[in-house]
């Protein structure tokens, strides 16, 4: 191993250790070494930074610039057997099912959020992230009563929440109460900024109509000037746009049960998103907005960030690991905080 290369991983690993897991450190040696598994291109230099000389070992520093499906298994089996030793951390339990929610293994993520709401019960955010992987974990992606019962308490807890009035709406929806869907998401509306107002009133108009109730109300819904960022994103959102190139969609056949993957991370850092969203590829044209609440990392927030580089990764395994066959649109790097939408096309 070169000086060169070593001194690049050891300041690597200490930009890694301040921004991503040192919080953890003083919790749990043991879960912080599970964090530090997640990052692995700085297993080499964290480990030589906490003293752990196993991880010298060079073949660390022969991982691919993106986790294979092996090594981010390989740290959640060390995160989980640290919570078998120790359950009563709740930042390793919450970890763990954003992690396996990132995967789509939604099952075992609902019941890791179970385990971390034991803990903290009264976290609006945990809250809405577990009914979120209990409605994924269900067929049809439906909310059922002990999901909505979560939705409800978060927004008791926090009345500011947008992603908690937004997931009650599609939740009625799904259960036919359409003037209730409709109600819960107009007393929304005054938080959101314009052009998601906008697209909510759509929704509105739709879940109206489905309830035999006129239009008007949501045309005169006032909207705050200073609203806050979109229904799935905090403060500092980041709004991507992602489509399919035509000429590309047009002349290759693609899995109807494919993802779709919009992640942005610290550009020239670990493979680790700092902010990651799935979505089925039938959902494309895609028009969302990143924030803190898709961060898998709870050390790591993309307000937090000056830059970041964001990409969007076409999934037919519906893993987020990259694997054979996947397709990335062009990684475009931003100053944050920014207030143009990044466009990503997949397949250009």
């Amino acid at each position: 191993m070169t000086y060169a290369f070593f001194a690049l991983l050891l300041a690597i690993a200490a930009l890694a250790a301040v921004a991503i897991v040192w919080p953890l450190r003083s919790t749990s040696p043991r879960v912080f070494g599970a964090v530090v598994l997640l990052v692995p291109l700085l297993t080499l230099g964290l480990y030589t930074l906490v003293g752990t000389p196993a991880g010298l070992d060079p073949a660390a520093a022969r991982l691919s610039e993106i986790d294979t499906p092996e090594s981010l298994e390989a740290a959640i089996a060390e995160l989980q057997a640290e919570l078998e030793r120790n359950p009563t951390q709740v930042e390793g339990w919450a970890l763990l099912a954003r992690s396996r929610a990132m995967q789509g293994r939604f099952a075992e993520a609902r019941d890791a959020y179970v385990q971390a709401l034991m803990l903290l019960p009264d976290d609006a955010n945990l809250l809405v992230e577990a009914a979120e992987a209990r409605a994924q974990a269900n067929e049809g992606n439906r909310f059922d009563d002990e999901a909505i019962a979560m939705l409800q308490r978060a927004l008791a807890i926090d009345p500011e929440s947008q992603r908690a009035p937004w997931f009650l709406g599609i939740a009625q929806r799904q259960r036919g109460q359409d003037a209730e869907a409709a109600a819960t998401w107009e007393a929304l509306l005054p938080r959101l900024d314009a052009s998601t107002a906008a697209a909510l009133r759509q929704q509105i108009v739709a879940a109206r109509e489905a309830a035999g109730l006129p239009p008007d109300a949501v045309i005169a819904a006032p909207v705050a000037p200073d609203a806050a960022q979109p229904v799935e994103a905090a403060a500092d959102g980041l709004r991507v746009r992602v489509a399919l190139d035509p000429d590309f969609a047009a002349r290759v056949r693609l899995r109807g049960d494919s993802v779709v993957f919009v992640i942005a991370r610290v550009p020239g850092g670990p493979p680790m998103p700092v902010a990651v969203q799935r979505h089925p590829l039938q959902a494309l044209p895609l028009d969302i907005v990143l924030g803190d609440g898709d961060s898998p990392m709870p050390t790591q927030k993309l307000s937090a960030l000056r830059e970041v580089e964001v990409f969007a990764r076409l999934s037919a395994s519906g893993d987020a690991a990259r694997s054979d066959g996947d397709l990335e649109s062009a990684a475009v790097r931003v100053a944050l905080p920014s207030s143009a939408p990044v466009e990503l096309v997949i397949g250009e």
